[in-house]
């Protein structure tokens, strides 16, 4: 199962203008510009925080089991890009306050978080990061992830789990993420990307007031396959490379935020004649256990939301095949196709491995 949370509040903290709040800009960058003279100006780090009290209710009421975290952001207009980077993201110490600015106010919004003040100006509370501004963290084992990025792809997802899980068992409160480059600024050691002289250029992600359909999420991730077959029987052999897979009660539209069970069911194309009451075309069998992955992609982008793999394994009862849904973080207003991966034999000469893609589409409405 892949569920997604989106942010409850993002900003950018900005260097260069060190009391200006960003709360609302569509934008997040982590930035770093480099003199002709050499010096290092103008770096930024994004705060982002996702509420995760459903994520912790639904594992205290072992819905969510075993899960892992994915930090998700979308690049948006990168610039002067290096050929291989990375990102780290560190849990931030303190509440802070987004605020309803902009980078490009005129004059600027100084009431919310910025590089020097948790909560703006006004109420004028700072940091307290001994190396200068720009926000509070921790670091050190546990308390840091990371993601490798390249020139061709700056999307990023961030295993966060350990971050995540210091959240949900109390150890440090959830006060966000800081994202940033590794080092400080105080920092001009070649292993610290923030404060040496190196030109990484500059990233870009859509914030959570963005237009588009990439804003952040956080993408909780977990095996929710069961397993019982009743009196069904298996699809197998020569049966299995000739089949079909259709949906069962599949709906044109689904609320956001509900939570669905999708039925499909798998029969021979050509299934043989034979003397029951129930016609053989009827007749219900189950896909191979283990190896029988849904996926589900954007219908317009084709971007793909949930991938093949042991988080998105079909499950079976007694009634057949299926595999739940919960729609949260699924863009509302949008559609999405259902597609499915038959594997069976795997290493053997017998090896099946099939696709199913026949468009099945669905509707995620407010």
């Amino acid at each position: 199962m892949h569920i997604f949370t989106f942010a409850d509040k993002d900003a950018t903290l900005y260097e260069a203008s060190s009391s200006l709040n960003s709360g609302l800009d569509e934008i997040l960058e982590v930035r770093k510009d480099v003199s002709d003279t050499g010096d290092v100006v103008d770096v930024s780090r994004i705060l982002i925080q996702f509420d995760l009290t459903t994520i912790s209710q639904s594992i205290y009421e072992g819905a969510i089991t075993n899960p892992k975290f994915f930090l998700n952001l979308f690049d948006a207009r990168p610039t002067a890009l290096a050929t291989s980077q990375s990102l780290h993201a560190y849990p931030v110490t303190g509440s802070w306050l987004m605020g309803e600015g902009r980078s490009y106010d005129n004059p600027i919004n100084e009431e919310g978080c910025s590089w020097d003040f948790r909560d703006g100006a006004t109420n004028g509370t700072l940091w307290n990061q001994l190396s200068g501004s720009g926000g509070n963290w921790i670091s050190g084992s546990g308390y840091v992830a990371s993601s490798s990025l390249n020139h061709k792809s700056q999307d990023v997802r961030m295993d966060v789990t350990q971050i995540v899980n210091k959240w949900l068992d109390g150890t440090t409160p959830n006060e966000g993420f800081i994202i940033k480059r590794s080092g400080s600024l105080a920092n001009v050691n070649t292993g610290s990307d923030e404060g040496n002289t190196t030109r990484f250029g500059n990233l870009s992600f859509f914030s959570s007031d963005t237009h588009t359909k990439y804003p952040p999420t956080l993408e909780t991730v977990w095996n929710d396959a069961k397993w019982t077959t009743g009196s069904l029987q298996p699809i197998t052999g020569s049966d299995l490379e000739d089949s079909l897979i259709y949906m069962k009660g599949l709906k044109e539209e689904y609320k956001e935020n509900s939570r669905v069970r999708f039925r499909l069911v798998c029969r021979e194309r050509f299934p043989a004649t034979t003397y029951s009451t129930t016609p053989s075309n009827l007749v219900v069998k189950y896909l191979p256990t283990g190896s029988s992955f849904y996926s589900i992609k954007d219908a317009e982008t084709h971007d793909v939301i949930v991938p093949y793999g042991s988080s998105s394994l079909i499950s079976c009862d007694s009634n057949g095949n299926y595999f739940n849904l919960w729609l949260d973080g699924y863009q509302p207003e949008r559609y999405y196709t259902l597609e499915y991966r038959v594997q069976s034999g795997s290493g053997t000469a017998d090896e099946i491995d099939q696709y199913f893609v026949e468009g099945f589409t669905f509707k995620v409405s407010i």
